[in-house]
């Protein structure tokens, strides 16, 4: 296996020959994590009924596994550097489909999370690569257009994975029923493997340094620390020690920083660098990104369990109801590539996305308060297109603004920092307004006013991210702008 990673294609000093089919591979990578992110939120229903399971077993089939890509970017992004980016990136995408067989297998919720845990893991080692090697294959006048890659294709993977989800689930191919959604990445982790073996580049940085241990046991500690007892505390009470769980994690998080930054000062090598949270661009980029994909997976989650427990609706018909979401989404990124307005508006961009985007939320809303349990997917379609079209407008220039300021040398720690947090908000998502939902329920609310407060919180968090934009740059790379 190591030998056959090791005899792929070399890097070149100018562009790289085989970037636009290697950017391929990695986006497929990044397509299969992100499916998997998303999928069980139409499809947690059916493996309950069939593995029984308290309400809690729905929100860690998504926040296990986000909450183990979380923890473990940051170290999979450090492993790269250390042992080469292709593989890890290889290392990576055998784990991953190996577990997607241990997921499809599974024949008790206990085994099932853990495996969905594992999945996460192997996901976190794979999906970081990706971004490091863009920086390295292609020219800055290219940049731009293999990073705005990504945003149709995250937005697409998040809506399709609910769709293929009910698809296979009313498929039941081969008697698999909802097994199915884990086993379809089995050709999927392979040509991905293959893929990275043949085409992906050698990408090294050339002072790749020691992993700090220590820094991977206190932010493993703190992220634990902080979601365990949001997704357990309700079905225990919340005791006392969920709400100490959560202001331990608090301490170790600054303790977690200051021990990076001592390690620096003194000529180590920490798991994050500091320095990129001197960054304007990188440092506001984790608060919006934090905000943003907590209310975007979070209101993902209970609106696939709203349209099946509380509409009725069967798997197929729920994920075809989210269907108008990945419309609006494409349709917005086509437009925003192809006008060029990520470069031209910049920020302005985000922020005006964040606006369309809550005004499609809150369009959900009306609709369901106006049509009641009767309402239709045709009738929620013009609300959930307009939110996918705000979606796009938010993550097309986002990762190309919050990466113009990084170094080669530190592509590593800021790709896996950055989608760390992109994961860690989606574990946040879905614990809290996970947790909200069923709670209200557990409270005696009605399915209506529950989800009323739902999309009331993914406004919220809309206008947080708007708010925090503002942190960000006005445009991305204003230097190869200013050299053009």
């Amino acid at each position: 296996m190591t030998h056959a990673i090791d005899t792929g294609p070399p890097a070149t000093a100018g562009p790289y020959r085989w970037r636009w089919i290697a950017l391929c591979v990695i986006l497929a990578a990044e397509a299969m994590d992100l499916l998997d992110a998303m999928i069980t939120t139409i499809a947690a229903p059916s493996i309950q009924a069939d593995l029984g399971g308290p309400s809690s077993m729905i929100q860690w089939l998504s926040a296990g596994y986000t909450l183990a890509m979380a923890v473990g970017l940051v170290t999979g992004g450090r492993l790269g550097d250390l042992y080469g980016r292709r593989r890890m990136f290889a290392v990576g995408a055998l784990g991953f489909t190996l577990c997607s067989l241990l997921c499809g297998l599974a024949a008790s919720p206990e085994t099932l999370i853990g495996s969905r845990v594992l999945q996460g893991l192997f996901g976190a080692v794979m999906v970081p690569q990706g971004l490091g090697m863009i920086k390295e294959m292609f020219p800055p006048g290219e940049l731009a257009a293999a990073f705005g890659a990504f945003g149709p294709i995250m937005a697409l993977s998040t809506v399709a994975g609910p769709v293929l989800a009910g698809w296979l689930i009313d498929a039941d191919l081969f008697g698999a029923g909802w097994r199915m959604i884990f086993l379809i990445n089995l050709p999927i982790g392979l040509i991905a493997l293959l893929g990275a073996i043949r085409y992906l580049p050698e990408s090294k940085p050339p002072h790749a340094a020691r992993l700090d241990l220590t820094g991977v046991g206190l932010v493993s500690a703190a992220s634990f620390l902080l979601i365990f007892p949001l997704v357990q505390g309700r079905d225990l009470g919340w005791p006392a020690w969920t709400f100490a769980s959560m202001a331990a994690s608090i301490v170790i998080f600054i303790f977690f920083g200051r021990h990076q930054s001592r390690k620096e000062h003194a000529g180590g090598a920490p798991l994050v660098v500091m320095s990129l949270f001197r960054k304007r661009a990188f440092s506001g980029g984790l608060v919006t990104g934090l905000a943003f994909f907590s209310g975007m997976i979070g209101f993902s989650l209970v609106f696939g369990l709203y349209t099946q427990i509380a509409l009725g609706y069967d798997p197929l018909k729920a994920g075809l109801a989210g269907l108008p979401n990945a419309v609006g989404a494409l349709a917005g990124f086509i437009v925003v590539n192809a006008s060029g307005l990520a470069r031209k508006v910049g920020r302005k961009l985000i922020h005006l996305g964040t606006v369309v985007m809550a005004a499609g939320v809150a369009g959900v809303g009306v609709t369901l308060g106006l049509a009641g349990m009767g309402v239709t997917p045709w009738q929620l379609a013009p609300a959930l297109a307009v939110t996918g079209v705000g979606m796009s407008m938010v993550m097309a220039p986002f990762f190309d603004i919050v990466l113009a300021g990084v170094e080669p040398h530190e592509s590593g720690s800021a790709s896996g920092t950055l989608t760390a947090v992109q994961q860690l908000g989606g574990a946040l998502g879905v614990a809290a307004v996970g947790t909200v939902f069923f709670g209200l329920l557990k409270q005696g609310w009605s399915f209506e006013d529950t989800m009323r407060l739902t999309i009331w919180i993914e406004v919220g968090l809309l206008a947080v991210t708007f708010l925090t934009a503002f942190l960000l740059p006005l445009r991305a790379r204003p230097e190869e702008e200013a050299a053009h």
